[in-house]
């Protein structure tokens, strides 16, 4: 974190909406916080409306009186500004501000974030109610941070009416230093006669008969996060004007499903990194989307971050809302603690009794006290509490995952090879054997500098990269590093263009191979896979045609047309060593390629564990903590010295694990640590 949470130890709460219920119920939340241990709670997220009943006429009576009565009871406040949610008025009076569709469908107002991110008549009052409101807050004791706006880009990531046309010109202009050839080149436009003479006619990518232009697209969908993140910025320098010693923070989706916007770009325009993570029901190990997200949150944070948002059971927007099991509820919570979270909120603390979310789990239930859940959250408040010295420790990798937003946009749209490939899924196929053994995984930009901290760097998807990044990856593998790199990346530049001469493209060189032809695979056939490689290897979704350039083969395909060609290389190059999987193996043959590939380089995992223990070292100043979750149920004695921090007890020799349960060992510092 870039600034210093205010509430001690490790924040403990959730959203608080005090609005939708009688104010006679307000003492009631007060000593169920207490008693839950809630220290931190979000307030006024949605409450536009009713801080504001008319336009320029504020009511901050009832904000006064909630702030007040948390300020009494020792819980403090993260302020949000209402603007994801502009009242009925506005729109009434500014009907050109709601956003619309790709077909040229206005939207109406009626839900949340129904507005266009581009309209000026949203910006002036989403800047006149964030002004009053930090004008009349800004020095409450009761303060800790402000919660800028609510899931950016959640509902209305992009919207195509002619005001965001006209941003999208602008943006375009400063992008291309106002030179509409240098544009066209990059949009390759002299293909089907998309010519442009005049900027004017440039128009967002609306629906069309055909398909549509991956340049255009593309920038489009830069333009679309840079124009929230300009949202963002706006409010966030009103409110460092009133309070420049308080944080601010905006809530991400880092999660399975939202991929509206480029969070590297985004992360160090925040105060304090914040996320939301909630679990896809069809996911039977959610497990590690938990781990997975952690790690690219703790990675965009540089360090701790806060989760804003989880569920304490079902949520309500998925086909099929599965409640959390047994401990679950406390496994996830625990786990992003271990994966670099210093705050554990939900959404929200009361379940509401009207409204599109009625059905959302939250810390007290519809049920009430009498509840499993209840008593789940109050156990929780209690770990959290016996936590209170992890906050600040960090967790320290050698091996690094390349992510980026511009390769999964690019990669996912229309007219590619295969629409079979998506980036999430990709990049969590290498990422879940990593996680199995228990070895510490950063994620990184694609040019990132200081990569000689590493010695295993992953890329299992970078479909569209940038000669910049590419160099840079290379020459972590001439100075010594090992690089691995998997199918269809280096294919295109940062405009779309393909990379002539061969695959895959940039990374020819490094990989040592040259590929001349894909031939993806059509859902559900595979192929054989043999050489160093277990017996009974397969893969699917991706083959191509490569022939050694340098390399060696680790594994040829089989069987297929394809057969004798090599699926998996290794390349000595400079110092270091280079792998390409050119294919997508089967779970247990990519474990083992990526087990032989941490091997080479001297990766460890942080202790060996038996299956379905997932083990995470965070790092103090003064000690390491060593997290010990147990997916599967058996429970397990763990090698440890130390001191177990839920239950206070000193660790000689072993720890046992609960069966479903969670340890957490104050162990001597013995992990690796970034030198500064």
């Amino acid at each position: 974190m870039k600034h210093t949470l205010s509430v001690p130890g490790i924040a403990y709460g959730g959203d608080y909406n005090p609005e939708q219920w009688p104010e006679e119920v307000w003492a009631e939340d007060m000593r169920l916080m207490r008693e839950a241990g809630v220290n931190l709670v979000s307030v006024g997220i949605f409450s536009w409306a009713l801080l504001e009943p008319s336009e320029g006429r504020f009511d901050f009576s009832r904000m006064d009186r909630i702030l007040d009565l948390l300020h009494e009871n020792g819980i403090a406040a993260d302020l949000a500004t209402p603007t994801a949610a502009p009242p009925a008025w506005f729109f009434r009076a500014h009907p050109e501000a709601l956003p619309v569709d790709e077909s040229g469908r206005t939207l109406s107002y009626g839900s949340r974030q129904t507005f266009c991110p581009s309209s000026p008549a949203y910006r002036t009052a989403a800047l006149r109610i964030t002004r009053a409101l930090a004008e009349r807050y800004a020095g409450h004791p009761a303060l800790a941070m402000w919660h800028v706006h609510n899931e950016y880009g959640c509902h209305n990531a992009a919207c195509h009416c002619d005001t965001s046309a006209l941003a999208f010109r602008r943006w375009l202009r400063t992008r291309y230093a106002d030179d509409l050839d240098t544009l066209n080149d990059a949009w390759g436009t002299t293909f089907w006669s998309q010519w442009y003479y005049d900027w004017d006619e440039i128009l967002p990518p609306r629906a069309t008969g055909a398909d549509p232009n991956p340049a255009h697209r593309l920038d489009w969908r830069r333009f679309c996060s840079d124009e929230l993140l300009s949202l963002f910025t706006a409010e966030r320098d009103v409110l460092r004007r009133a309070a420049p010693d308080v944080p601010a923070t905006t809530n991400f989706m880092v999660n399975f499903s939202v991929d509206a916007l480029d969070y590297w770009r985004w992360a160090p325009e925040l105060d304090i990194v914040s996320n939301d993570h909630y679990l896809r029901s069809t996911d039977p190990e959610s497990e590690i989307d938990v781990a997975l997200c952690g790690d690219l949150v703790r990675s965009l944070a540089g360090g701790p971050w806060l989760l804003m948002e989880h569920s304490t059971g079902a949520v309500n927007w998925q086909p099929v809302n599965r409640a959390k099991g047994p401990g679950e509820m406390r496994r996830n919570a625990l786990a992003h603690v271990a994966h670099g979270a210093d705050g554990i909120a939900f959404f929200q603390w009361r379940a509401a009794k009207a409204g599109a979310e009625q059905w959302h789990s939250a810390m007290l239930p519809h049920a009430g006290t009498d509840s499993r859940t209840w008593r789940d959250v109050v156990r929780l408040g209690a770990d959290l509490r016996a936590l209170a010295e992890v906050r600040g420790s960090t967790s320290p990798a050698r091996v690094a995952v390349v992510w980026d937003w511009n390769a999964r946009w690019a990669l996912e749209l229309p007219c590619q090879p295969s629409r079979e490939l998506r980036f999430a899924d990709l990049v969590r196929r290498w990422y879940e054997p990593l996680w199995r053994a228990g070895v510490a995984v950063d994620f990184i930009r694609p040019d990132t500098p200081d990569l000689d901290r590493y010695r295993l760097v992953l890329a299992p998807s970078l479909y569209l990269v940038d000669d910049t990044a590419a160099a840079g990856l290379a020459e972590f593998v001439e100075r010594g590093g090992t690089l691995a790199v998997g199918f269809h990346s280096g294919a295109v530049d940062e405009n779309c263009h393909v990379r002539l001469g061969g695959y895959p493209g940039a990374f020819r060189e490094v990989l040592g191979v040259h590929g001349d032809e894909p031939f993806p695979l059509l859902p559900g056939d595979s192929v054989g896979l043999a050489g160093q490689v277990p017996p009974d290897a397969t893969a699917g979704l991706w083959t191509e045609h490569i022939r050694l350039t340098g390399a060696e083969p680790v594994a040829r395909y089989a069987d297929g047309v394809l057969a004798g060609v090599p699926a998996i290389t290794r390349h000595s190059y400079g110092s270091g060593t280079a792998w390409y999987l050119a294919t997508q193996p089967d779970p247990a043959t990519l474990a083992a390629v990526l087990e032989r590939m941490r091997q080479d380089a001297g990766v460890r995992p942080e202790r060996e564990v038996p299956p379905g223990i997932e083990v995470v070292r965070r790092c103090g100043t003064d000690a390491d903590y060593l997290f010990l979750i147990d997916h599967a149920g058996q429970g397990a004695e763990i090698p440890a010295d130390g001191v177990e921090l839920l239950t206070g007890k000193p660790v000689t020799g072993s720890v046992s694990v609960p069966e479903g349960g969670v340890a957490v060992v104050r162990e001597p510092v013995t992990g690796f640590r970034i030198k500064k």
